[in-house]
């Protein structure tokens, strides 16, 4: 039985039509200078403020997103066909579902985030849709807001912990990096970081690389006064039983702009992370020495006192098949896609 329930409207471009054009990519081993976004879906529904977020591809190729509001409204995860080149809708209450991922047996996972959401991880079996909580405290303590995972080639999901939006109350000291083992076990993986947003593991799985966006606040829209922190992305390095085993490394610091949101790994171990900079939008290619490689621009540049920012991407993911060159970005409220010249990383899918 499928649960995609009803047909959205879809809004097809060349390129990216909701607000003026980017600036050229470049990088010419990642993507063509001539390369354009394509504009795959905007949210058409009456909901209220928040983003897309969290692309994954499904093993059947297509990609599963979150449309996430702000307030009571639960947010609905969407699934984009690129044959068809319609989005549906998998589920109308996806909890402030944030970060999705496709395991190895085809099942979704899902970061459910605070301001009314599950404050959970979650798991969804497509053809019952089913959702069965995989994870929603940690000693006791409920999370504060799943925000992004990864899973790695043992079945371990590791998520990060932060807490950007809502009411509720935190009632865990740290916002941390924690990992759901196969037998339910959740272990913290490291606090060292001030606010972990996006996730990612290297190919090999030896290196965590961890986004701090800590953009001082446990409650957008409140009357808190913001203190902004680290904006970085962080390599922790990984041992065997995939703890950490050793010092973190600055893998690029974007000084006082916002960085980065959601990542994802091409096959070569490039790590492509999205850049909310009001001053350079896109998402940036970097090796896995931190050197830069790549940059596709989302949007152009703006003041950073502007009332109304546009073009900032919110995460990434490679598709697969025929689609294992091209890159699907969220940005703003909307779906895009872009070919590049990279491959992207996937597991290899199990029985």
């Amino acid at each position: 039985m499928r649960h995609w329930v009803c047909c959205l409207v879809v809004v097809l471009s060349a390129n990216l039509s909701a607000f003026a054009a980017p600036p050229k990519p470049t990088g010419e081993t990642i993507v063509s200078p001539d390369a354009q976004l394509e504009l795959l879906f905007t949210r058409s529904e009456k909901i209220t403020g928040g983003l897309t977020e969290g692309p994954t591809v499904a093993p059947d190729g297509s990609i599963y997103f979150s449309d996430i509001p702000f307030g009571a409204d639960k947010g609905m995860i969407l699934r984009f066909d690129p044959k068809s080149k319609k989005t549906m809708v998998f589920t109308r209450n996806s909890m402030k579902s944030n970060g999705l991922k496709f395991d190895a047996q085809g099942r979704l996972n899902a970061c459910e985030g605070s301001d009314f959401g599950g404050r959970a991880v979650v798991r969804y079996d497509l053809t019952t849709g089913k959702r069965t909580v995989l994870a929603d405290k940690y000693q006791g303590k409920r999370f504060n807001a799943p925000n992004d995972l990864v899973i790695d080639r043992e079945g371990r999901i590791y998520f990060s912990d932060p807490k950007y939006l809502g009411t509720e109350k935190r009632e865990l000291e740290h916002r941390a990096v924690y990992r759901i083992d196969t037998d339910g076990t959740v272990i913290e993986i490291t606090h060292e970081v001030e606010k972990p947003n996006g996730v990612a593991l290297s190919p090999d799985g030896k290196t965590l690389y961890v986004a701090d966006h800590n953009n001082g606040t446990d409650q957008i829209g409140s009357d808190e006064v913001p203190k902004k922190g680290a904006m970085k992305v962080y390599a922790f390095p990984l041992g065997a039983d995939g703890k950490v085993n050793g010092p973190r490394k600055v893998l690029y610091d974007f000084g006082t702009q916002n960085g980065c949101d959601g990542m994802t790994i091409d096959s070569k171990g490039n790590i492509y992370i999205t850049a909310r900079s009001l001053k350079r939008p896109g998402v940036l290619v970097l090796n896995p020495e931190g050197k830069e490689v790549a940059f596709i621009p989302t949007g152009e540049s703006q003041p950073d006192d502007t009332t109304e920012a546009v073009g900032l991407p919110s995460n990434v993911t490679f598709g697969i098949g025929a689609e294992s060159k091209t890159l699907y970005i969220t940005v703003d409220k909307s779906l895009y896609r872009i070919n590049l010249k990279s491959e992207g990383f996937r597991l290899p899918a199990k029985n």
